[in-house]
């Protein structure tokens, strides 16, 4: 049982780390983002295509989750432009059909440009005992990541004057644009930070299973599902909902199977919403 706990908290926090970066474009955009897969999936690509050409798994690493940044900010700045231009359900619903046909051209060229190429990470030590529980180093090495990567965020949003700036454009964009601020620089910048959080998810996942270029839209369906439970405006909520989804989904398959697994995970976000449709906590960070 403490094995498989483990493995669920872990598996949680990968959950978490992908959705983070969902959670902080709809809740500054207003887009929801079903492209936010592909993020993932490109990190991945990259690093398999330059370990391939002999860089360092580290840099190649590096690299790949900077591609993925690099090109979320090329969607702010191109695609999503017209989103911008509406407010309330019509820029949600024009994101919705430019992000979906987004993630169709991305996983096409993919699949017809790197259709072999998928990325799988090995550890030199595969598994460590600690308290004679032998845990992967892979998880350790994950869970590690995945906090300090969504801690390091929340310090960023609440004690910079950067992150205060993105709090107060989600609260009123209108009025932190009459105090000065720009909203299409800060939407730019976590767009940025969306991306970066998303590659740093998806070359995780390499280091359990391989991240191949038809992944982008299973690796989407997840980071809203936990979007959904945790909230879709707040952090925090997507922490503590990748947990406990996490939790869920390793005792599940372990049980059950993983098909029923993922009809569970949807029931478990169909009910959140019926009972409360903000989410477990529901506002930003």
């Amino acid at each position: 049982m403490i094995p498989l706990f483990i493995d669920g908290i872990v598996l949680g926090l990968q959950f978490s780390l992908l959705a983070v970066g969902l959670t902080l474009i709809y809740g500054l955009g207003g887009v929801l983002n079903l492209a936010h897969g592909q993020f993932a999936v490109i990190a991945g690509i990259v690093t398999a295509l330059l370990i391939g050409a002999g860089v360092t798994a580290p840099l190649a690493a590096l690299l790949g989750i900077l591609a993925a940044g690099a090109f979320a900010f090329l969607v702010d700045r191109s695609l999503m432009r017209p989103a911008y231009r509406y407010t309330g359900e019509a820029r949600l619903l024009l994101g919705l059909m430019l992000t979906l046909g987004l993630s169709l051209m991305v996983t096409g060229f993919l699949n017809f440009r790197f259709p072999q190429t998928a990325l799988s990470l090995r550890l030199p030590i595969l598994s460590i005992s600690v308290f004679g529980i032998t845990i992967r180093t892979a998880s350790l090495i994950v869970a590690l990541v995945a906090l300090v990567a969504i801690l390091s965020l929340l310090a960023f949003l609440r004690g910079t004057s950067v992150g205060k700036a993105i709090r107060a454009v989600v609260q009123n964009e209108v009025g932190a644009e009459l105090c000065g601020i720009d909203p299409t620089k800060i939407r730019s910048l976590i767009f940025i930070l969306g991306g970066i959080m998303a590659g740093l998810a998806g070359v995780a996942q390499g280091l359990f299973s391989a991240v191949g270029t038809e992944m982008g839209m299973e690796l989407t369906i997840l980071a809203l599902i936990v979007a959904t439970v945790g909230g879709v405006r707040s952090i925090n909520g997507t922490l503590a909902a990748g947990i406990l989804l996490g939790v869920v989904n390793v005792f599940a398959s372990f049980y059950i199977g993983a098909y029923l697994t993922s009809i569970i995970l949807l029931a478990i976000a169909a009910f959140t919403i019926l009972i409360r449709p903000s989410g477990l906590l529901g506002r930003l960070a």
